[in-house]
């Protein structure tokens, strides 16, 4: 069976990392985001930290917070806000549920990656995640770490 070919307009643009370990992950959602021109042509050229960012329902919205995009150096007279918040796009109904989920459970609504899809657009994905205290942080640091040392074991048995 042939490989898929790898499609071109699809690139990651940033990541949080620190989110999985931070968070415990229980949903997520795929958004879209308003941006202005130069922060696209920005994000083409890889200027963007989603690391200390957030997202919000707020008056029936959902706003992602805190994010960065670097300036876009070739427009002069449009330049875009560097950490404006930004508005994302949700259905209604998933408006509602990460409402519910943020203010009655207690979640925090988490970007994990930005990327621009297969047609080209900027899509993000935002998890639905409670915060881990640091005795879950350090059973799951020994949970990978004992299944590394178990492939490993494996691997010079096998």
């Amino acid at each position: 069976m042939a490989k898929q070919p790898e499609n071109p307009n699809y690139k990651v643009i940033a990541e949080n990392r620190r989110a999985r370990f931070d968070y415990a992950i229980e949903s997520d959602l795929e958004v879209g985001i308003i941006l202005e021109g130069s922060e696209v042509k920005s994000l083409r050229t890889g200027g963007s930290n989603i690391a200390e960012s957030y997202a919000e329902v707020k008056d029936g919205e959902l706003w992602l917070v805190n994010s960065y995009i670097a300036p876009y150096k070739q427009a002069k007279t449009f330049q875009h806000e560097e950490k404006r918040r930004r508005k994302l796009l949700a259905s209604k109904r998933e408006l509602s549920r990460l409402w519910n989920a943020t203010q009655r459970e207690g979640m925090t609504l988490v970007p994990l990656v930005m990327y621009f899809n297969h047609k080209g657009f900027v899509k993000m994905k935002i998890g639905v995640a409670k915060g881990k205290k640091n005795q879950d942080k350090r059973e799951t640091s020994a949970k990978r770490d004992w299944n590394r040392q178990k492939q490993r074991l494996l691997k010079q048995n096998g």
